[in-house]
């Protein structure tokens, strides 16, 4: 199966900068580790998408903060200050440090991706797309945060909501902080099903994603936080994936799948406390890659996170070794502590799971 990976060389200008824990580096590593270990060959694509202009930006954002983003930005880039405002539209860790890239315009080919990515695939060009870069989970409307200017995970629902006219759309987040700004877009809309699995907000930002909050009115019971708790590892994952996410998905029956997060539930991402393998993410790929045998395999993956540069290569490749059905085996790049070589947090994940059912179990048959 050839998947399309959506990419672009600017992209390594969404850096901001000296010091900040997000770096553009990430967007030269990857390709070039990807291509030393599988070619082409009829297994991906590279495909380079226009950047999103202003009507696209504001399916999602308002004008003024789509201004504002453009101006601060570009000043930033050129050592200019221009931060009276800032604190109205972004949060403190999306303030650009010294030799700062083009961080909005860099966004803005992230959008373009996602565009792209949901024509390909609705086009029947392709059955997977895999934007590198996308997952900016955090973006609102008009506020910035958590390294995230516009949300393309939000972009790409409404996307295929309105110009596809489709009817169920699943959001499957998978990054190891909560998408608080997907959850905003569709909090109250049952089209979209957005289930996300990331480590307990009480132990990490953004401090939202309670099993408690299950969506609101029409979309009440269509938002499924399920927040694992610190060192949670493969098989809690698999236990989520088994007993939640897929009973649920066949349940649901969605015409697509989008999926983001990159490699920050890995033991050693070091702003995160998860406990996922190189190993575990391939098998959140295969799960996703059978899940998706629901839509005719249609599914696109927006991938960006993970803050150890040493494992972010091997974990995205093996991620999309599993989407894809690649068939090569990614090593572990670091060892692995004692703690991790077995899962030994499966009593409070199934805790964690019966809480999660209790919340949401009279909106599905499945779990009931």
């Amino acid at each position: 199966m050839t998947i399309a990976i959506l990419y672009r060389e600017e992209l390594k200008e969404y850096d901001f900068g000296i010091g900040h824990p997000l770096r553009g580096d990430r967007f030269e590593i990857f390709p070039n580790f990807l291509k030393a270990h599988l070619r082409e060959n009829g297994y991906y694509s590279f495909v380079s998408a226009e950047s999103a202009e202003n009507n696209d930006l504001l399916k999602i954002c308002s004008q003024d903060y789509i201004n504002f983003t453009t101006d601060f930005y570009r000043a930033a880039n050129l050592g200019l200050g221009y931060d009276d405002r800032f604190y109205e539209y972004h949060s403190a860790d999306n303030m650009p440090q010294s030799g700062c890239g083009k961080v909005e315009e860099a966004a803005r080919i992230v959008i373009g991706q996602a565009k792209l990515s949901a024509d390909l695939i609705i086009s029947g060009q392709f059955k997977k797309a895999i934007s590198i870069g996308g997952g900016t989970h955090h973006a609102k409307r008009n506020y910035g945060e958590g390294f995230c200017l516009y949300n393309d995970v939000a972009f790409t629902a409404n996307y295929l909501l309105e110009k596809y006219g489709m009817e169920r759309i699943l959001i499957l987040d998978t990054d190891a902080h909560a998408g608080n700004g997907t959850s905003d877009y569709f909090y109250s809309n049952r089209k979209v099903l957005f289930i996300d699995i990331h480590q307990d907000p009480s132990t990490l930002y953004p401090g939202s994603g309670f099993a408690s909050d299950i969506g609101n009115g029409e979309g009440r019971g269509f938002t499924i936080n399920i927040p694992l708790p610190r060192g949670a590892g493969n098989d809690s994952y698999r236990q989520v994936f088994e007993e939640i996410i897929e009973p649920i998905t066949k349940e649901f029956q969605p015409q697509i799948i989008i999926r983001n997060g990159g490699s920050d539930p890995h033991f050693a991402d070091g702003l995160t406390d998860l406990g996922l393998t190189v190993s575990g993410f391939k098998m959140i790929g295969e799960k996703v890659r059978k899940m998706a045998e629901i839509c005719s395999g249609k599914e696109i993956d927006l991938i960006a996170s993970g803050y150890n540069a040493q494992v972010l290569p091997y974990a995205w490749l093996s991620l999309i070794s599993g989407l894809a059905d690649f068939p090569i085996q990614t090593e572990e790049p670091v060892p692995v502590p004692d703690q991790f070589q077995q899962d030994s947090f499966l009593t409070v994940n199934q805790e964690v799971i019966a809480e999660v059912k209790s919340h949401v179990k009279k909106y599905w048959k499945c779990l009931s």
